[in-house]
């Protein structure tokens, strides 16, 4: 998916709210944003709201918005234009819609990391007249000052920095909206939806999209099993997305988080990636840029012969974990690296995930034969094994560039957001003309992907070649010979 940018302050801000006593607080009585929630029209709760568990300072309104420090907003604000100013081709959708409004009374909710870059997209939804609730896909990759910029602008939002306890209890209150549109990076929010409000889905929700692989695996799994309820666009599966979004956005993103967390050099290194997809390819090619020397762990063999093309040596991970330095996971599968990995490695090695969940990384076998862990720096736990070695495990084994840096730049993710706003509008626009799409996972329109792609370019001030009319004449021609 998506991107982050850095949470530090928010983090300050949190530790100095519990050193003062931990007081939970609202915007009114704080004397800060008192709702604005008219702005957007979100919806209230129509059920009592059960307590999060999370203890500590909050600004919140129960049922409006749930974030770290609202006294942040201003820094978000500026991060959010940033992005707005990289993201052309989003702001562009943004400024072509706005007048007709043609999300009007529709209400959409949203689990996607909390970024600067996903603030432009939630803004833009509104914009167009959608009501809009949102939460984190993951625990470690929410902006704090992002959050707190679209709870002062009238946003819906329940997202914080470190929501591990809470990570549902987000995902819950967006559904509260009782939206008939999701938007979902990795599936939890639509798996909330049908397995606990099943009836709702089959009868209320028109549809919704997925962000990332691991989401639109599951779907395929859920829609074969028949047990999809409503069609989802699979956003990944965009040419503009997963070729750019994945593995340029991935690759640069992941190596910075590295970085950010140990400082560490990478040339010289042996730097394993398992997983040689979009991902893994990303990961790869930038780590060789920096002058490691790359290993591949692959279990797709076709796979496995693009990264020796690419001149990385492929072994198994049994083999890796003894010559590796830094390991990177990109594969969306649990259990990639295990105890035997662990004890097999090298004194000081790193590892990290770049895959969406954090069970690629089996941290309950590496605890068994630890005998001590301390965090040594942002973001980075050392954890010194049975056998004396040490290893450092970096963002908890979550998604090192969210939680460690700031994710994708904004200007991959400006193609990637473009193709969630797109499949909306679809979505939108058939249901008002009263059509009924399959409950199916449904692929993006080629002429969606050039669309994005022509207008990134010409943003860019450059342009393409255009075929004649002879050339086209020809491509046709089944009798033009040698």
């Amino acid at each position: 998916m998506a991107t982050a940018t850095k949470k530090a302050p928010a983090k300050k801000a949190a530790a100095k709210a519990a050193s003062n006593g931990a007081a939970k607080h609202s915007a009114a009585s704080s004397g800060t944003h008192t709702n604005g929630s008219a702005k957007h029209g979100v919806a209230k709760a129509s059920k009592a709201i059960p307590p999060k568990k999370a203890e500590g300072s909050f600004s919140e309104i129960p049922g409006k918005y749930c974030v770290r420090d609202i006294a942040l907003a201003d820094e978000g604000r500026k991060l959010i234009q940033w992005a707005e100013s990289r993201m052309p081709v989003l702001m562009h959708l943004r400024d072509k819609y706005k007048k007709s409004q043609p999300l009007k009374g529709l209400r959409l909710a949203g689990s996607l990391h909390v970024t600067k870059e996903t603030a432009v997209l939630v803004e833009t939804f509104a914009a167009l007249g959608a009501e809009v609730s949102w939460s984190g896909c993951n625990p470690l990759s929410t902006n704090d000052a992002v959050a707190a910029a679209l709870a002062k602008s009238g946003i819906s939002i329940f997202a914080w920095y470190g929501n591990h306890e809470d990570f549902y209890w987000c995902i819950e209150r967006t559904i509260d909206l009782k939206p008939n549109l999701t938007l979902d990076d990795g599936c939890d929010l639509i798996n909330t939806v049908h397995e606990q409000y099943a009836d709702f889905a089959r009868k209320e929700v028109i549809g919704g999209t997925e962000e990332t692989t691991t989401g639109v695996q599951r779907l395929r799994a859920r829609a074969a099993a028949g047990r999809l309820f409503y069609p989802v666009y699979a956003v990944n599966d965009a040419i503009t997305k997963w070729d750019f979004d994945n593995v340029y956005g991935t690759g640069q993103s992941t190596l910075d988080g590295i970085l950010r967390a140990t400082s560490v050099m990478f040339a010289g290194k042996n730097f394993v990636v398992a997983g040689h997809g979009h991902c893994g390819q990303g990961v790869a090619k930038r780590a060789k840029g920096m002058g490691a020397n790359v290993i591949i762990t692959e279990v797709k063999a076709t796979a496995a012969i693009k990264g020796v093309l690419e001149g990385y040596r492929v072994m198994t991970m049994d083999e890796a974990a003894k010559e590796g330095d830094i390991f990177c996971t990109a594969t969306g599968v649990k259990d990639i690296i295990r105890k035997k990995h662990f004890l097999a490695m090298k004194d000081g090695a790193i590892v990290c995930n770049t895959g969406h969940y954090d069970a690629e990384i089996n941290l309950k076998e590496l605890a068994e034969v630890t005998k001590s862990k301390r965090t040594i720096r942002e973001n980075c736990e050392e954890y010194t094994l049975k056998n004396g070695n040490k290893i450092f495990v970096l963002a908890e084994g979550r998604l090192v560039n969210l939680a460690a840096a700031e994710g994708h730049p904004s200007e991959v993710m400006d193609m990637s957001f473009s193709n969630q706003l797109m499949c909306h509008l679809k979505l939108a626009e058939a249901y008002k003309e009263g059509k009924k799409l399959p409950n199916q996972v449904l692929d993006i329109d080629p002429a969606q992907d050039e669309f994005i792609a022509e207008t990134k370019l010409r943003t860019m001030g450059m342009s393409i070649d255009k075929l004649t009319k002879e050339q086209l004449a020809y491509i046709n021609d089944y009798n033009a010979g040698t």
